[in-house]
């Protein structure tokens, strides 16, 4: 949500941010209501002051016997009350409106981030690891004979339709492990506080962080309007929605390993194959929330996390930061990390860690009062995957894969697969 004062201090400004996102300038709208209802509140303060003079002036016309003023002054209080009420309603009508426009419109993105119209545009910051040189053609991961009878799409197909995935045996302990492999990475050595959430939310808690008007296709709504989290990122921030949290209290730094539930709406046709893109997922999530001043560091800490996953596994990777035409609805800014995936023989996106300033803070009133004293603060959030669980899993198979059919997997899930660290041909784990 956006700072409505902020708006009417510069609204060239505004327009001009809503512009580097490809986007037609809205501030004049946004104005010309708050200025609608802040019209309506200072009549109807005019209107109750005049209500409250005739009101002290009732009993004086009565007492004095004078009944022509009694009967004047008593009309007006009438109409003063009648009118006030239709000023309040005008009023909480501007609200509506004007909170709606609001809800509607993406985060502004900082100077930094570069301008661009879509992916095309991004900027590469960094490539870790060299991709194998395969002496073999690499195959996409349900490809890979050790790999391909425990993926089982038909059987997902036949419950649950397309975009589902069975995993069995040793593929569904990689994928069990990989996800403990995170957690235990990001507590020990990160610093990041475990959390099991719920993956069924209210209404308020997707509009906090965003999901809400906007994106409604995009998730699953049950019958009794729960809605399936997208991601963590929605129970996490939210821990903070309405708090007034103490300085002293920041950051606060949480992780979880949660189902997450998309529609994927718009995205027909595209990354149908395998379980690149699936409507049931699993992800670890990383959320942090600091003081203002410290968002920016904390953005490039989190960054920083995500990539160690990737390195501790030896998967290939790069992270590039977002053009101003790619970011998400609530980010400032944005970097992804996308590893190397050699049966498509390219980078595809694994983490997405974003910084969002107050923006969803004003969303869900999520203040902090700083040191010393003094009025609350809205507080910046960030969020990022730390990892998306299926896709590392679909990584760590094909850049692990052997010409026989095997996989080798990474040294670093071995504790986590009682020593064993390599998938055979006939599926099993040795």
């Amino acid at each position: 949500m956006h700072d409505i004062r902020a708006i009417r201090d510069n609204p060239a400004g505004f327009d001009a941010a809503l512009a580097r996102r490809g986007l037609e300038p809205r501030a004049a709208d946004v104005l010309a209501i708050d200025e609608a209802r802040r019209n309506a509140i200072v009549q109807s303060e005019t209107a109750k002051a005049a209500q409250n003079a005739a009101s002290k002036e009732v009993g004086a016309a009565k007492a004095r016997g004078d009944e022509a003023e009694f009967a004047r002054l008593r009309a007006l209080v009438a109409e003063k009350k009648a009118e006030i009420a239709a000023l309040e309603e005008d009023a909480r009508q501007g609200d509506a409106r004007l909170a709606e426009l609001l809800a509607t419109l993406p985060n502004t993105p900082l100077d930094e981030v570069p301008q661009g119209a879509d992916e095309a545009d991004n900027v590469e910051l960094k490539r870790w690891g060299s991709p194998r040189a395969f002496d073999f053609q690499p195959r996409e991961h349900f490809e890979i004979k050790g790999v391909a009878a425990d993926m089982d799409f038909a059987t997902a197909a036949k419950l649950s339709g397309s975009r589902f995935v069975v995993l069995r045996g040793a593929v569904a302990r990689v994928h069990r492990a990989l996800a403990q492999f995170m957690l235990d990475l990001h507590v020990e050595e990160h610093g990041l506080r475990e959390v099991n959430s719920p993956v069924l939310v209210r209404d308020a808690a997707m509009y906090g962080t965003g999901q809400l008007p906007k994106f409604a296709e995009d998730s699953y709504q049950t019958t009794n309007g729960w809605w399936l989290i997208p991601t963590s990122e929605v129970t996490l921030t939210n821990f903070a929605a309405g708090e007034i949290l103490d300085a002293s209290a920041l950051p606060l730094r949480f992780c979880a390993h949660t189902l997450c539930f998309r529609s994927e709406a718009g995205s027909a046709g595209k990354d149908t194959t395998g379980m690149l893109r699936q409507h049931q997922f699993e992800k670890v999530e990383m959320v942090s929330i600091t003081a203002p001043e410290d968002s920016l560091a904390e953005h490039a800490r989190m960054t920083r996390c995500a990539e160690t996953v990737l390195e501790r596994l030896g998967l290939p990777y790069r992270t590039i930061v977002l053009c101003t035409g790619d970011m998400g609805f609530g980010a400032q800014k944005t970097h992804d990390i996308e590893v190397w995936v050699p049966g498509q023989g390219t980078y595809r996106e694994i983490s997405s860690v974003s910084v969002c300033g107050d923006f969803q803070a004003r969303r869900m009133t999520a203040r902090f009062r700083p040191e010393g004293g003094g009025k609350p603060e809205f507080l910046h959030t960030l969020n990022g995957s730390g990892v998306a669980v299926g896709r590392c899993l679909i990584a760590v198979l094909e850049n692990g894969q052997t010409a026989d059919g095997g996989v080798d997997l990474p040294e670093a899930l071995h504790p986590y697969l009682r020593g064993r660290g390599r998938i055979s041909p006939e599926g099993t784990l040795v």
